[in-house]
């Protein structure tokens, strides 16, 4: 029987008797005991758990942080692992990171501290300089009930940029111990079995042979199932081992994502293209979740308040379907069915999502309002495409989520503007055209009226921007955690 093959700590382990549902989290404390990494939330929000997890690319290691707790064994196949244990050099000397952390007095009672030295030895391994937004990016996915953030961003702050150490070592030798090691195609215990599928044919063969499998990505939406409910498919296909599947392809008129494309690697793409749709990425995960989430996983679940969907709406993406039949590309309205319900038939899967790039006049933005500003789900997403001339709207697709039951656009409001005056006086009646899209219901996060509203202030805020450029972006991006 096939065994998970990792460096752990710069050392071998194969495994071949955990179950494939097992958390990363729960193996590395119960079987091996490297009990550093915490459990704190389960669920991906509160960092205690992050570790770093190496993986080749272009003949060279690069370390993510990311949530154990959401992850499974055998996601960590032919990859390097490192842990807060890990992090001392072999004779005993601390790491430049634990030695800031120390220096700065950034640690109270200890719980949270493995975490954000996992997520600042991320930091500074990927080379990036001392830029307070860059610092809170790096540390948003971490959470600390003691002593306040500022010794801790002033740790972080000490090590960006600094010259790497011995794990700069142990990644060369990491990475040249991982070349030659070649995937295996399934790992099985007991009546689970984890897929690896290498190929898009062996992929939609093992999606037709098994319909009740959970296709795994990243897992930050499925890995909740697991290490909160403790639920899980007999069968799961992962998706990060075909090749298609990952590769970002630049066209003339587009940009298409594999959907095993994480959200790390896609935002730089995002920010040249499309800058709100990598802003909005940006605040719907911690780097942890987006070092392992995808947008095609986003769409999958069509959860009413994916982040992402309402901007794939807005952007007139094509989500790309494939069966052992082919591949055919489906429009959003097409794709999305009803609340968490897609036209996804049995056998099928998301190959790609390909989204248009913008012609001139056409603006993209995009909205998210909640009640804090890093992680959290929204009350209300919209996305706009628009294209002005003269003055007067030329086109615009509007979408918003957390409306109701589906992410959907907003028609009555497009037709209420199209072709109208640029002006506050054209939305004075848009509150009644959003009544006519949309039927909130009340919950923790707003009421039906607040929803209502919000979406209406939101066109407005738009209005503002577009028709006044050098107002956009002037009130502090954190009104926008309301």
């Amino acid at each position: 029987m096939a065994a998970i093959r990792f460096l752990l700590n710069g050392q071998w382990c194969s495994e071949d008797s955990v179950p494939p549902t097992m958390t990363v989290l729960d193996y590395l404390r119960t079987v091996r005991r490297l009990t550093g990494t915490k459990e704190g939330c389960a669920e991906g929000d509160c960092g205690a758990c992050t570790i770093m997890v190496g993986r080749r690319e272009e003949g060279r290691l690069r370390y993510d942080a990311v949530n154990s707790c959401l992850m499974l064994v055998p996601q960590l196949e032919a990859t390097a692992v490192v842990t807060v244990e890990g992090l001392t050099a072999p004779d005993g000397a601390l790491h430049p990171v634990q030695h800031a952390l120390l220096e700065a007095d950034a640690t109270q009672c200890g719980f949270c501290t493995p975490g954000f030295a996992m997520a600042m030895a991320a930091f500074q391994h990927g080379g990036e300089p001392a830029r307070d937004e860059l610092i809170h990016e790096a540390l948003a996915g971490n959470l600390c009930r003691c002593t306040g953030y500022r010794p801790i961003v002033d740790a972080c702050r000490g090590v960006a940029g600094g010259a790497l150490d011995h794990l700069a070592e142990r990644a060369r030798a990491d990475a040249a111990g991982l070349a030659g090691l070649s995937p295996i195609a399934e790992y099985r215990q007991g009546e689970q079995c984890f897929y690896f599928p290498h190929t898009l044919p062996e992929l939609a063969r093992l999606v037709k042979q098994h319909p009740e499998a959970q296709l795994w990505a990243g897992g930050t939406d499925l890995g909740l199932v697991v290490a909160k409910e403790r639920r899980w498919s007999p069968a799961l296909i992962a998706t990060s081992f075909v090749p298609e599947l990952k590769r970002i392809t630049v066209g003339p008129d587009w940009i298409e994502f594999g959907a095993a494309v994480t959200y790390s690697e896609a935002l730089p793409y995002f920010d040249v293209s499309f800058p709100a749709l990598g802003a909005v990425v940006r605040r719907l995960g911690s780097r942890q979740i987006r070092n392992l989430g995808t947008m095609a996983g986003n769409l999958a679940t069509a959860s009413p308040i994916g982040d992402t969907i309402p901007c794939l709406f807005a952007l007139d993406a094509a989500v790309v379907v494939r069966s052992i039949a082919g591949a055919r590309p489906r429009t959003m309205e097409k794709f999305i069915t009803g609340y968490r319900r897609t036209s996804l038939a049995p056998g099928e899967f998301i190959e790609s999502i390909r989204l248009p790039r913008l012609v001139q006049p056409q603006q993209f933005h995009a909205f998210k309002l909640s009640k804090r500003f890093d992680q959290d789900i929204a009350a209300v997403t919209a996305a706009f495409r628009i294209a002005l001339a003269d003055g007067v709207v030329q086109s615009l697709r509007a979408a918003f989520g957390g409306m109701g039951p589906t992410a959907k656009r907003a028609t009555a409001v497009e037709e209420a503007i199209i072709g109208q005056p640029w002006t506050a006086s054209t939305l004075a009646g848009i509150d009644q055209a959003l009544a006519r899209d949309f039927a909130p219901m009340d919950d923790h996060r707003g009421s039906a009226a607040y929803r209502l509203r919000a979406a209406a202030n939101l066109l407005r805020r738009l209005q503002i921007e577009t028709a006044r450029p050098d107002l956009a972006g002037v009130a502090p991006l954190r009104l926008e955690a309301l």
